[in-house]
């Protein structure tokens, strides 16, 4: 584990210095993980959300955030994402489902792409509440963790 590389010699926040790096093909997925019952599962499969297609709807908004990341996370660098994409995929639980979310996001740049895929992940799950809370508002948005990168100067990436 390296030092931390966001603070000057006074002590105080930086943005770190990437001038020097070279650009690589760089790719980060991450997950959120959330929590619904089996009443928010059967009005999805029905189509009956009243504010529309819920997945639709948090797609866009995860495409969204992963665009404005630099905005919401101070030392994020503005990255020229060239391209970012879901998969959304239902898990019958015990008591209720699990909705896996998982955002890939991919660019050629200095610095990585993971808090974009992060804040994707994110923006996403919260979307999806914020669709669907009139029917369950039990929801729980669960973990959400980095599950891959690739490229730069740390090398790949894998969670275990």
């Amino acid at each position: 584990m390296g030092s931390f590389t966001h603070w000057n010699e006074s002590g105080r926040p930086k943005m770190v210095d990437i001038s020097d790096k070279s650009p690589s093909s760089r790719t980060a997925v991450a997950q959120s993980v959330i929590a619904l019952s089996d009443e928010l599962y059967t009005a999805i499969e029905a189509g009956s959300i009243k504010k529309g297609d819920p997945l639709q709807v948090a797609q866009i908004a995860g495409i969204m955030g992963a665009k404005k990341t630099s905005d919401i996370i101070p030392m994020c660098h503005p990255i020229q994402l060239q391209g970012t994409d879901f998969d959304f995929q239902y898990v019958k639980k015990e008591k209720g489902y699990e909705l896996i979310i998982q955002a890939t996001v991919k660019c050629d740049g200095k610095t990585g792409v993971e808090m974009e895929a992060l804040t994707a992940a994110s923006i996403a799950a919260l979307t999806f509440y914020d669709m669907c809370k009139a029917v369950d508002k039990s929801m729980v948005i669960k973990e959400t963790s980095l599950l891959k990168k690739t490229g730069g100067k740390s090398g790949d990436y894998i969670s275990s």
